[in-house]
């Protein structure tokens, strides 16, 4: 089977199923596999041309927490150049594990559930610390940039460096979006760069509050990929830049209809009003029907933004849209259970079915997600959203082929920051 079949069970089949240790402690990797890891890892970072500027990290072996921003499978290649010739523990969503659990967890990888609350993710990052003394390398954007611009940060990151007291590392890379976009990954010819910072040593930590490591470390996690193209001059000739831009840029900035948008090649248009983009070799926008209003594109994506935040403010929102549900209780794969509904609203998420004779029922709080997952064309079935309990990953696509999951993107983390007054 593949992880792109559709492999149909009933919801009673799937509850039966075992589900996937989230308390297995973490190993070290086995030798050959690492010097494997090494031969995979080491030749796309040469082709790209990656440069890796090392601040503070003079002595600096470990064990200690390494950050990574997140914006395409580079990174992880990169990271492994970074920290060669020491060994990781690395923190992979449990989809990275799929057919191959084994090969992962003798790799070093720990399994996780995005965006849950899971006491036994600390209990490992301490093993791998303090008994493996490896270093530990954590994604804390818990997915792909979906423009090439940072995300919103857990708050209980600077609590956790406080536990620990080992030095924190931060390891941000710029042009992996650029060369592979979340939202069309045909890769592209692009040279990028990376810091690697030690951004706490051991007795800064102990000085600083749990709030100045978090405003510290969300400073050292602002990052653009658009801006960083602008800076470099560098000029992307693929001639579907822009193909499947919509995806992300969903709303038309001069009619202000949703869903509407379309892209194809180096262009993207609105449906609606006919306004068109094209996008240049240096990735800005330019309108050809009227004035330009957002060159930059992540300005266009963070107007967006602000739109789904007026919608909250003023009470109105709310989607309900029917999506194919998807199961993933383990390694073994993705399990169709069927059609059923999605709501969205002030109060979270509230998915429901009823399939045969058997139903479904699953409510994720505001607070219990301070950002959500989104895929585009996952494995050729969809755009589609997945949210976790500790128990279980439901992958959603909307039925409706124009919703714009992105949206859902924006309005997770806009609610998180309503419900908790954090404006930042």
């Amino acid at each position: 089977m593949k992880i792109s079949d559709i492999n149909y069970r009933a919801i009673s089949e799937v509850d039966q199923m075992p589900r996937f240790d989230l308390t297995k402690q973490p190993r070290k990797a086995k030798w050959y596999l690492q010097l494997l890891a090494w031969v995979l890892s080491f030749p796309e970072t040469f082709i790209v041309k990656a440069k890796i500027k090392k601040i503070r990290m003079k002595g600096l072996k470990g064990p200690y927490i390494l950050l990574c921003n997140h914006n395409s499978f580079l990174d992880f290649k990169v990271a492994t150049r970074a920290i060669f010739p020491r060994r990781a523990n690395y923190i992979v969503a449990i989809d990275g594990f799929i057919f191959r659990e084994n090969l992962l967890r003798d790799v070093g990888c720990i399994g996780n559930r995005k965006f849950v609350s899971d006491s036994s993710l600390i209990r490992r990052i301490k093993y791998s610390l303090e008994e493996l003394k490896l270093i530990c390398e954590i994604y804390p954007e818990a997915r792909y940039s979906l423009i090439g611009t940072s995300s919103i940060l857990p708050k209980s990151l600077g609590k956790m460096f406080k536990k620990f007291g080992l030095p924190v590392v931060t390891l941000i890379s710029h042009g992996h979006h650029l060369r592979q976009p979340v939202w069309n990954l045909e890769k592209r010819k692009v040279r990028t760069k990376t810091e690697m910072t030690q951004l706490f040593t051991k007795d800064e930590l102990r000085s600083l509050s749990i709030d100045e490591i978090n405003k510290q470390l969300n400073v050292a996690f602002k990052y653009d990929d658009y801006a960083y193209q602008l800076e470099e001059n560098i000029k992307i000739n693929y001639k579907d830049r822009a193909k499947n831009l919509h995806k992300v840029l969903y709303m038309c900035p001069s009619c202000n209809t949703e869903f509407q948008m379309k892209s194809d090649g180096n262009r993207i248009w609105c449906n609606n009003c006919g306004e068109i983009h094209e996008m240049d070799d240096l990735g800005r926008l330019h309108s050809l029907n009227s004035e330009t209003k957002h060159s930059h594109i992540p300005d266009w994506f963070e107007w967006q933004r602000q739109k789904v935040k007026e919608e909250l403010q003023s009470g109105k929102y709310h989607i309900e849209i029917e999506v194919e549900i998807d199961s993933l209780p383990n390694s073994t794969g993705y399990y169709r259970l069927g059609k059923g509904k999605l709501i969205h609203d002030m109060t979270g998420f509230h998915l429901s079915a009823s399939i045969g004779d058997e139903s479904l029922s699953v409510d994720k709080t505001v607070l219990a997600n301070y950002g959500v997952h989104v895929e585009f064309d996952y494995f050729e079935k969809g755009d589609c959203v997945s949210f976790s309990n500790t128990n279980d990953t439901y992958y959603l696509y909307p039925t409706d082929k124009e919703f714009a999951v992105t949206k859902l993107h924006f309005a997770v983390e806009e609610l998180y920051k309503l419900k908790t007054n954090d404006n930042n």
